[in-house]
């Protein structure tokens, strides 16, 4: 049941290299690099806290989680979680057209990116 709570609808606190030390039920983190106490070896595994202590749960490739702590979603590919980046906001020129296909363009790339399209 940890597990279907912390995967059903996955967000994590923050990226973390050691254990937080007083996490409540139900809250979790992802595990960063060159962790350390329980958390150590558990590299990119999002970290569940429950009354029976941690829980790590691996990721599956296009696996989305919200990152609190950054206000953005982390979507985990080719082995690593990633933010996918935010296209810019076409500005000024002369040719309409051409900017707003360059900011389609940039929206159809971080959607793709998202996993939210093919």
């Amino acid at each position: 049941m940890v597990a279907l709570d912390a995967l059903l609808h996955p967000a994590i606190e923050a990226v973390v290299t050691s254990p937080p030390t007083a996490p409540a039920n139900g809250q979790c983190w992802l595990v960063g690099t060159a962790a350390t106490g329980v958390f150590a070896g558990q590299t990119d595994r999002i970290a569940a806290w429950s009354e029976g202590g941690w829980r790590f749960l691996a990721p599956r490739e296009g696996m989305r989680a919200y990152d609190i702590s950054s206000a953005a979603y982390r979507v985990y590919a080719g082995g690593s979680w990633l933010v996918p980046a935010t296209p810019t906001a076409p500005t000024g020129g002369s040719v309409i057209d051409n900017q707003a296909r360059a900011a389609i363009s940039a929206m159809l790339t971080s959607l793709r990116a998202a996993r939210v399209l093919a």
